[in-house]
């Protein structure tokens, strides 16, 4: 008998994601990589700093590794204008609650 892993939506390398999310902008990263896909597999497009604001679009998960996947937030430096993948746990409100849906 074959199984596989669960299905899982993680964004690849190279993935945007819309904005999904109304909340307002908040500083809530302090020395956070922004990736350009949800794994730190990915590149770095730039890094948000204590005093950034970030405009949250949505969440999804992960790449899977070792059985389990850590949830990752799409935003916007609203200083920089960067945009990528940070995340959940290294921001302090644990990043967007609305799902990108992919």
């Amino acid at each position: 008998m074959v199984t596989s892993a669960p299905a899982h939506a993680y964004a690849p390398c190279g993935k945007k994601a819309p904005d999904k999310d109304s909340s307002s902008w908040r500083a809530t990263a302090d020395g956070v990589n922004m990736r350009s896909g949800s794994s730190t597999g990915c590149s770095i497009n730039g890094y948000a700093g204590s005093t950034d604001k970030m405009d949250y679009h949505c969440q999804t998960e992960g790449a899977w590794s070792g059985g389990s996947a850590m949830m990752w937030t799409y935003a916007r430096n609203v200083r920089t204008g960067v945009e990528g993948w940070m995340r959940t746990d290294t921001l302090d409100d644990f990043g967007s609650q609305v799902d990108c849906g992919f």
